[in-house]
């Protein structure tokens, strides 16, 4: 039987993904502050609220998985907007230019060995966006439960194929499976991820099997 693992997140997104993995998931929503202090540093900020995340999902001897990703902008962290006026501000800041994802990854494993913690950082492009688009965009009610007010897969932004597509989706999946090859426990139950990537996104990424390879 394969080892179940633990999401701490709610996200049907994340969920899907860490399927691919081929790996049981058992998802445990948590409730903890994203609050983003003032001059707190992008990469220290999300790996710090991941882990709070898996502390909070207490996997009962399980193998945790917890995320944060935010969005980096001209100096500016932008988490999840606080209302409808924050999405469009966002949107409009992002529209025609260039910005940061920031994912921190949490595993918190039963032992210390077991449990590391990491980040990934994806350069996105995102297409000018006029006022008619970011109204229909908002109109679908999903903008406030996205960093910087926007999913990639809803063709917002777009990624070069040597970055990873998946961070700014929901989580750095082929850094996940590199990560958790390590594991002894995991790595004969581990499917890579690559195939099943480049299928969905009908894209050829040159980043992902390179990051794989370098697994265990």
């Amino acid at each position: 039987m394969k080892p179940e693992v633990v999401l701490a997140s709610a996200s049907p997104r994340r969920r899907r993904l860490i399927g691919w993995l081929g790996l049981p998931v058992r998802a445990v929503a948590t409730d903890v502050p994203e609050d983003i202090p003032p001059g707190c540093e992008p990469v220290s900020l999300a790996l710090g609220l991941a882990a709070d995340k898996a502390r909070a999902a207490n996997g009962a001897g399980s193998l945790v998985l917890a995320f944060d990703t935010i969005v980096v902008h001209d100096g500016e962290i932008m988490g999840k907007p606080l209302d409808e006026a924050d999405a469009w501000r966002m949107l409009r800041a992002l529209s025609g230019g260039t910005h940061e994802v920031v994912t921190g990854v949490a595993i918190a494993g039963p032992a210390p060995e077991r449990s590391a913690g990491f980040p990934v950082t994806t350069q996105v492009s995102m297409r000018v966006l006029t006022d008619e688009a970011i109204a229909a965009w908002i109109a679908e009610g999903e903008a406030l439960g996205c960093a910087g007010a926007y999913n990639i897969e809803r063709h917002l932004a777009s990624v070069a194929d040597d970055e990873c597509f998946q961070n700014v989706a929901g989580l750095p999946l082929c850094h996940l499976y590199a990560a958790l090859a390590r594991d002894r426990d995991l790595r004969d139950a581990l499917t890579p991820p690559v195939a099943a990537c480049d299928a969905a996104l009908g894209r050829r990424c040159t980043l992902g099997p390179r990051v794989c390879e370098g697994a265990p």
